[in-house]
């Protein structure tokens, strides 16, 4: 096969050595050339001679493009030479020389087939811009200079949302639909007198479409008339207990209709909410009650157990009750039903201060703290997830994300504004799962992680059992999906995964379509409307392109701060999440892991996701978690807990040696413990305060 030569030069203001640094290792690639989506480095080679490196090719948002490069030449710090068994005579080749004032002259020779080239937008003057804009964005990462300009298009969102983008956005999600003049007028007088908040939206919901669907779970149906007429008498039941505006109300539910009518009820009396994590521990769960002082608890029986320690004066409606009645058998027991029943229906007249949702952290590694929610400024919330995530209205959502945390508080927040309807199971079963998306033939599902792992643990032919086409849209976030999940969810279910990257400070800060994870699987996306990302140092200064960095960010549902008054730093209008990650050269935002959970070892930044990414490849590995331990040598090293399979058998030593041939050494885990479980909470995030005390299998 003929090739096409195509040669550019570039002169960069740093040394051969320093060029070398960044030009040596393809898989910095995609941090600097916008073409280059991925470059993962597999094999045992470790950099050099025979490295191979598997690639994904993204050409002006196209389809992406799977290849595997070698390294042929390497000789530092003048030559380099990729290759690929796939590319018939192709070739790149860069050779760096010295020139005057301490640059470098870079040379550059790609070899194309002449296929490559005819008809498509790969031209040789394409690949001469793409290259010099590439080499900038290098001359830029070693001379410490941020661009301002940025290519990237995560950099470039805007701080607001127009009006007219948010409409547009809205009137694609349907949401603007035409309806009967007398039902538009109630949802639009419900919206300007309650806000976009989970009142003013069900209350539109109610005004626009009252026989509608609203809410499915195991005990039935409910439409958004009857939600609205059972929280109005609910909100009643509430008052007689002393809950009224500016007091707090505890929830401790599992996902059904009675998490999502006490937050209703609550908000028409202008209470503010306290989200109790159902994973939460007696001892949590006192402390929690101590530090936010509720005046009532809404909670489902089964977690009665948990009570003993909490005030005696503290009330507890229940509203989920066991089979057999009543956990603690109460003659007077009282439950949301029972107060439904015997309250009046009078409405409510919107209270002088909104009602807040206060959502707890995820409590890993200590005591959880309580997180104020702001409540939706406008209809632009709504429109930032949407101009990335396609829902659309009247979407059959299944919400398997708990409610109780932001992801599972943002579907309910997010099918309010579009009029969702919501299917709940108290727990979550994987099988159960697709048997509710064929049974109710949902078009979307919001869900953590572990919960799409377990669905692709399921026997093929166990899925294949149940009719899944209605899905347009999984939504996953909560932590981390493993580097091979995404493409063979895909493989299995369509290009329909979405990852959005938040936390319980920030809301949303990316998110990751089919396009964006097929192209880099461990991508955490682009911004969605209305949102910015920055990645900034200590100081709060924007890090040259490339660089990994503190990531901030910008959009106006930054949570209001901590219950204990405390808050995250801010620089400017950005808020530091924890993390650190960078942005690729197309604008894409990669997590690289929690601030906290990095190490410095050898000059090196070193994060232990890319060590629990790679044991969980290895096919005797079912589950590991790797974390940051004292070394007196280092300050610092790692320990990895690691589940194997039924059968399997590793030794420790087999596993450092297989982490040292793939990454740097200060990776390798110092230590290595076999156990029984990793313990995760209901977002599959590691409990490490639970992960250290078990014991080690040996």
């Amino acid at each position: 096969m003929s090739t096409e030569l195509i040669e550019i030069e570039h002169t960069l203001d740093h040394s051969p050595d320093q060029v070398w640094g960044i030009i040596s290792e393809p898989a910095l690639y995609p941090r600097f050339a916008d073409v280059v989506a991925a470059a993962d480095r597999v094999g045992t080679a470790n950099g050099g001679r025979r490295a191979r490196y598997q690639v994904m090719f993204s050409v002006d948002g196209a389809k992406p493009v799977p290849d595997e490069v070698e390294i042929l030449v390497r000789r530092p710090p003048e030559h380099l030479v990729l290759v690929s068994p796939h590319w018939a005579g192709g070739h790149l080749a860069i050779r760096l020389e010295a020139a005057d004032h301490g640059r470098t002259l870079v040379r550059v020779t790609l070899s194309l087939p002449d296929g490559l080239t005819t008809g498509t937008v790969v031209t040789g003057m394409w690949v001469r811009r793409r290259v010099r804009r590439a080499l900038a964005m290098v001359d830029h990462h070693l001379a410490g200079r941020a661009v301002t300009s940025s290519p990237s298009r995560i950099d470039q969102a805007a701080r607001g949302q127009s009006l007219p983008t948010v409409a547009r956005i809205l009137i694609r999600a349907g949401v603007f639909a035409l309806s009967r003049p007398d039902r538009s007028f109630r949802q639009l007088r419900a919206l300007l007198r309650w806000g976009p908040t989970i009142v003013g939206g069900y209350l539109a919901a109610a005004g626009g479409a009252p026989g509608a669907s609203a809410i499915i779970d195991e005990r039935g149906e409910l439409t958004f008339d009857e939600i609205d007429r059972r929280t109005t008498k609910l909100a009643h039941g509430l008052a007689g207990y002393g809950v009224r505006s500016g007091r707090r109300v505890a929830v401790m539910c599992r996902n059904h209709a009675g998490i999502v009518e006490s937050a209703i009820a609550c908000g028409k009396l202008g209470a503010d909410v306290l989200l109790l994590n159902t994973g939460l521990s007696a001892d949590q769960l006192a402390y929690s009650i101590a530090a936010h002082r509720p005046v009532a608890l809404l909670a489902d029986d089964e977690f009665a157990p948990l009570f003993h320690n909490l005030p005696i004066s503290l009330p507890w409606i229940s509203t989920w009750g066991s089979t057999d009645g009543f956990t603690d058998g109460a003659a007077d027991a009282v439950d949301v039903d029972g107060l439904i029943q015997r309250s009046p229906d009078t409405r409510f007249h919107r209270p002088s201060q909104a009602g807040k949702l206060i959502v707890l952290t995820s409590g890993t590694t200590g005591a959880p703290r309580g997180a104020r929610r702001p409540n939706p400024p406008g209809l632009s919330s709504a429109a930032s997830i949407l101009s990335r995530i396609p829902l659309r209205h009247r979407e059959r959502m299944l919400v398997a994300a708990p409610i109780f945390h932001t992801w599972g508080l943002a579907a309910v927040q997010v099918g309010t504004a579009i009029q969702a309807s919501l299917v709940l199971h108290r727990r979550f079963d994987p099988e159960a799962a697709l048997a509710a998306i064929a049974r109710h033939r949902c078009t979307s599902m919001f869900a953590v992680p572990i919960m799409l792992q377990r669905i692709m643990d399921l026997p093929a032919h166990v899925r294949d059992r149940y009719d899944t086409s209605s899905l347009r849209v999984v939504a996953s976030s909560g932590s981390p999906l493993p580097e091979s999940f995404p493409g063979a969810f895909m493989d299995a279910f369509g290009d329909i995964l979405y990852n959005l990257y938040g936390s319980t400070e920030v809301s949303w800060a990316s998110i990751a379509d089919p396009a964006d994870l097929r192209a880099a699987p461990t991508t955490a996306g682009r911004c969605p409307a209305g949102t910015r990302v920055g990645i900034l140092d200590a100081d709060g200064v924007p890090l040259p392109p490339g660089s990994i960095g503190s990531i901030c960010v910008g959009n106006e549902l930054l949570f209001e701060g901590y219950t204990n008054g405390t808050r995250n730093r801010m620089h400017d209008d950005l808020m530091v999440t924890g993390d650190r990650g960078y942005l690729d050269a197309d604008g894409r935002l990669f997590v690289c892991g929690r601030e906290d959970d990095m190490i410095v070892s050898g000059g090196e930044n070193v994060f232990p996701q890319p060590v629990e990414e790679l044991l969980t490849r290895l096919p005797e590995v079912e589950d590991a978690a790797v974390v940051v331990v004292p070394d007196q040598d280092y300050g610092h090293r790692f320990a990895a807990y690691v589940v194997l399979r039924p059968g399997a058998h590793l030794e420790a030593v087999d596993l450092r040696h297989y982490v040292r041939d793939h990454l740097e050494r200060f990776s390798v885990p110092r230590d290595v413990f076999f156990v029984r479980r990793v313990p995760r909470n209901a977002t599959g995030k590691v409990v490490k305060r639970l992960l250290v005390d078990q014991d080690s299998l040996g």
